[in-house]
């Protein structure tokens, strides 16, 4: 897994640890769902802060849950789905002076009951990995989309 950012470019990052929580970075989870080679994101709604961002689904681990049990909750939330939250594909750390650090994590979803709906979102669209590039992502997400784009990532065994 890898922290990237402007100035200094990618490097590796320890594995996921509780000293996250104690320094006050916020961990947030995304889970890539796949179908018939195309990922699934979601566009915030127009009201929500970073309102028509498109993203991956997911939210912040509270105090208490492992990633993976975060992420399960949020897809539950945000789409409706029973999901069964795999590996973990890639972690990022960003870091803005307006706000404390985020540490992002992306997991595959191996598989989910039930079909994914858009309760929290805009629209929900399953799209091709090479055209991500087209939407407007939020900020964190962006590194992601490159690579995924270049075919840089291996998601899924």
């Amino acid at each position: 897994m890898f922290q990237c950012n402007r100035e200094t470019g990618c490097t590796a990052l320890p594995p996921f640890s509780a000293s996250h929580l104690m320094n006050r970075t916020l961990i947030v989870v995304a889970g890539v769902l796949h179908r018939e080679g195309k990922l699934l994101i979601g566009q915030r709604m127009a009201a929500d802060r970073h309102g028509l961002k498109w993203e991956f689904p997911g939210g912040k681990v509270e105090i208490g849950e492992s990633p993976k049990e975060a992420l399960a909750r949020e897809l539950r939330e945000e789409l409706a789905i029973e999901a069964v939250v795999g590996r973990e594909i890639a972690r990022y750390e960003q870091a803005t002076r307006r706000r404390s650090p985020l540490l992002l994590l992306f997991h595959s979803i191996d598989s989910y009951a039930g079909e994914p709906q858009g309760i929290t979102f805009e629209q929900i669209r399953w799209e091709d990995p090479a055209r991500l590039v087209e939407y407007d992502f939020l900020d964190g997400d962006l590194d992601f989309v490159r690579r995924l784009a270049q075919g840089r990532l291996r998601l899924f065994d």
